[in-house]
């Protein structure tokens, strides 16, 4: 059986997922859908898929799939989600899964009340050196710090000038990734506290931001991203990685090689994932990832596995991520038990 999908938003970072799905067993897009015609005319073509739309409610109607992949940008997820819920098994979005906590909710609440999951596409927790750390974490008993960086010099704005011109920057963008693995591998989060910075004059909003997290049981994490540090090579996308645990420590470097500590001895293993056919370096680590996730959601959609991060789970670190903001406006440690956006 092959579950049958329409991918939604056929922009820069939606070719990995066609890419993907193309390579997968079980899944197939039957479609594309794009507000711009010539580009979803285009994608349609590129990836032999047979029709292509301009309207996400007449490609629902007329494709009834099992499933939608939604990759626009955050502004048009809620509206979006709420379409294609009543339609399809499954409903998969990528992050950010809204800008705001209001939206966040009800995209939840619209799958909810259609009895389907919403899977995020946060791909972090599916690359490779992660993957291989989560299998690792029994062995270096009960967490009690883990660091996770994600810093380099990389021209970030060639592939994506918008992102040079939002307001909120870094922790929407690759700090909702770091988050949502601090809160995989470590656990909740019961405060947090912030600083940003905006080093780059270009760029609108922060540009970088360290984050210190305060987990349930206690653990301590922190987090931190910068799009402005003067490293050569300047190793964009890796994110490096340290967890130390009561029995030993994790450490990820910047050339995949994943160090267990533990018991008077080390051993190290690389964790580099394979760089896919249509693929290439240093975007490997990403589009590894990316097959991983897909291959996750037909896992969901066979009923396998339970969506890893769900809507609801997601919510969460979005949540969290919104009160970094206010973290670091008020120079307050943030409670998140009770936290609300304002307005």
């Amino acid at each position: 059986m092959s579950f049958r999908g329409v991918l939604i938003g056929c922009g820069f970072f939606a070719q990995n997922h066609l890419h993907a799905w193309a390579g997968l067993e079980g899944a197939e897009i039957v479609a594309v859908c794009d507000t711009d015609p010539d580009r979803a005319r285009a994608t349609a073509a590129q990836f032999g898929i047979p029709r292509h739309y301009t309207g996400a409610a007449a490609a629902l109607q007329a494709e009834r799939p099992d499933f939608v992949d939604i990759a626009t940008t955050a502004s048009s997820h809620r509206a979006l989600v709420a379409l294609a819920a009543p339609h399809v098994r499954l409903v998969i979005c990528q992050k950010p899964m809204a800008e705001t906590q209001a939206d966040g909710v009800a995209m939840v609440d619209a799958c909810a009340a259609a009895g389907v999951p919403l899977l995020i596409h946060e791909n972090f927790r599916w690359q490779r050196p992660f993957r291989e750390i989560a299998a690792r974490l029994p062995a270096i008993g009960p967490v009690h710090f883990a660091r996770f960086s994600f810093r380099h010099g990389y021209d970030n704005y060639v592939n994506q000038p918008y992102l040079a011109t939002i307001e909120r920057f870094t922790i929407m963008d690759v700090g909702l990734h770091l988050f949502d693995l601090a809160r995989h591998l470590v656990g909740d989060v019961r405060t947090i506290a912030c600083e940003t910075q905006r080093l780059d004059p270009r760029v609108r909003g922060e540009d970088a931001f360290t984050a210190m997290l305060r987990h349930d049981g206690g653990a301590v994490s922190v987090v931190d991203c910068s799009f402005r540090s003067r490293l050569v090579p300047h190793r964009f996308p890796q994110t490096l990685a340290e967890i130390e645990g009561a029995l030993g420590t994790l450490v990820l470097t910047e050339d995949y090689r994943l160090t267990l500590h533990g018991d008077g001895t080390r051993g190290t293993v690389d964790v580099e994932p394979p760089v896919p056919g249509w693929g290439s370096a240093p975007w490997h680590v990403i589009q590894d990832s990316v097959i991983a996730f897909q291959a996750h959601a037909v896992d969901v959609l066979a009923g396998r596995a339970a969506p890893g991060p769900s809507g609801a789970h997601n919510l969460v670190t979005l949540t969290l991520g919104l009160a970094a903001y206010e973290a670091a406006a008020t120079g307050r440690i943030v409670s998140l038990a009770d936290w609300r956006e304002p307005g």
